[in-house]
């Protein structure tokens, strides 16, 4: 079997999904922010929290705030999404230019929104587990194959 490929090829499907659901997450937020509904687009993050205590009258510049994280929402799902098709083919610039992106993206969203208990389980939590699985089989199937390189 050859397990460096399968590894390639289950990381490209969970990076496409983890870059789909991202990129839908951005556009969610950004069309709240463009309806003026910065609540909903708070409350859309942080599902956990009861959406009656996010009513508030926000200052337009939390609005951007929120708006520019959608926007980088969107931009970091899609620079995934365009790394999966050459994470298929094991091409290392893209398994590395889609941990890093995705990878820290997760982290921040671990440290201040997991930790924290403003999200739920599903979408979230899942999210970054996905992520983390795509880059933990990417590294493998990378290094395997790159050291089977170096060997042969």
């Amino acid at each position: 079997m050859n397990y460096p490929s399968l590894f390639f090829k289950v990381s490209t499907i969970l990076w496409i999904v983890w870059g789909a659901v991202h990129i839908f997450a951005g556009i969610m937020t950004d069309s709240f922010i463009l309806s003026g509904d910065i609540a909903g687009a708070v409350g859309g993050i942080a599902d956990a929290v009861d959406p009656n205590t996010l009513q508030a009258d926000y200052p337009k510049a939390a609005g951007a705030i929120i708006g520019q994280h959608g926007f980088n929402l969107l931009w970091i799902g899609l620079t995934t999404l365009i790394c999966a098709f050459w994470i298929w083919k094991g091409n290392g610039k893209a398994i590395f230019l889609a941990a890093i992106t995705g990878g820290l993206a997760d982290l921040g969203y671990f440290l201040f929104m997991d930790l924290s208990g403003f999200v739920n389980f599903v979408p979230g939590t899942v999210m970054t587990l996905v992520s983390s699985a795509a880059i933990i089989l990417s590294f493998i199937a990378y290094f395997k194959s790159s050291k089977q390189a170096i060997v042969a």
